[in-house]
């Protein structure tokens, strides 16, 4: 069986790319399809079993793609288009941005591992338009037009969705109409070590971004007089220094050694965005820290409520106070090695086991369905029955 795995962009390491990475322990000879990429830092991720190609669409080729991919979007549909698959028995696409719309062989099966529909053209088009430029606000509502209109089409060209949590699922059958298992993305839960002795901040992490929301957890620390790190980069950077009191410290980017050390010494993780998954908050409890979280999106499949975290019902800053006295309360105990134990219902064995179940759940449909044409085309039904048509009748 000859194998294709498909990614929008690769340029730096986050959940969408240790997805695909995982894929690739199932599949070391498969090819990687991908629009733009840093090609060293795939084979360096992937490691020496990594025995595939790396196509890049055209996309690679346009100037600056590196650093403008995004600006490329509106060409990526056409530029998937132009890949031949025609070779591949199966084809896994990672989906966040254009990556399903491929065009594979009748019999070949298309699984796609949904992150998200493409969130800057469905449900958070608008704050996205708010948010930029002028010239952007003006050309891009043309531009989303019709990159709705492919992406539905596109779903209609995959076999099999698999979603990473149930809010995606959800998101999938709102905007495709269609169903998705859920497979949970894997996280390196053996990485953290919860036995280290807790200080008295909490900790925000994740890019400074509108919808992640850091800058309710600054104003609410700002007003509880409570230490808080900050732990990213953004275009927030700036309003978030602006508040910061001397209890807040905003530490930019950091790499995976610092942001290792204070998820494993901080008194709780602050996650008030809302998030498909959300890997942060698994990383938390594996490192044995409980998670205040915005009770909405992918922590409800990662979090119990009380029991890991402490979950808010609006995303305000009453509210987040309101959760974060709960915990410095002491009315909720948060043992390090239960979280951590309960972390390790994400890490990449599990991921590797139900991935394998799906693929071969789904190549057996697949199966079965040729298996059926076949026996219709020949007019003889499954049953071992002669076929009748309406001009019989």
């Amino acid at each position: 069986m000859k194998v294709a795995i498909v990614h929008y962009w690769w340029l730096s390491n986050r959940g969408g790319e240790a997805v695909v990475s995982a894929l690739f322990d199932l599949y070391p000879d498969a090819d990687l399809f991908i629009h733009v990429c840093d090609e060293d830092l795939v084979r360096r991720t992937l490691g020496p079993s990594f025995r595939g190609k790396i196509i890049q669409s055209f996309v690679s080729r346009l100037p600056g793609a590196r650093k403008h991919y995004k600006k490329y979007m509106p060409l990526m549909p056409l530029a998937m288009e132009q890949w031949d698959f025609s070779d591949y028995d199966l084809v896994i696409s990672s989906e966040s941005g254009p990556a399903k719309g491929i065009l594979t062989r009748p019999d070949a099966v298309h699984i796609c591992y949904c992150h998200s529909p493409m969130r800057y053209i469905w449900d958070m088009y608008l704050p996205y338009l708010r948010e930029s430029g002028w010239l952007i606000r003006k050309l891009f509502p043309w531009i989303a037009h019709r990159l709705r209109i492919w992406d539905r089409v596109a779903a209609d060209r995959v076999d099999h969705f698999v979603a990473n949590s149930r809010f995606i699922a959800q998101r999938i059958a709102k905007f495709y109409r269609r169903e998705a298992e859920v497979v949970w993305p894997p996280v390196d839960v053996a990485s953290f070590d919860p036995g280290r002795e807790r200080g008295d901040f909490y900790l925000c992490l994740g890019q400074l971004v509108g919808y992640k929301r850091a800058d309710l957890a600054v104003e609410a620390f700002r007003q509880l007089d409570l230490p808080l790190v900050v732990i990213g980069e953004g275009e927030m950077m700036a309003s978030l220094r602006a508040k910061a009191t001397p209890k807040i410290q905003l530490l930019g980017r950091q790499p995976f050694a610092v942001v290792k050390d204070h998820l494993e010494r901080c008194k709780g993780l602050i996650f008030p965005g809302l998030e498909d998954f959300g890997i942060v908050p698994v990383e938390a409890m594996a490192a044995g820290a409980p998670v205040v979280a915005y009770g909405r999106g992918g922590v409800l499949d990662t979090i119990v409520d009380g029991e890991t975290g402490v979950f808010f019902a609006e995303q305000d800053v009453d509210a987040l106070i309101a959760a974060v006295r709960k915990v410095e309360s002491g009315e909720l105990r948060f043992d390090p090695e239960r979280l951590h134990r309960h972390a390790a219902g994400f890490e990449k064995r599990i991921f590797l086991q139900n991935m394998q179940k799906t693929i071969k759940v789904a190549i057996g449909k697949a199966a079965i369905g040729r298996h059926d044409s076949v026996a219709l085309e020949a007019g003889v039904s499954l049953a071992g029955s002669p076929v009748r048509s309406q001009d019989e009748d």
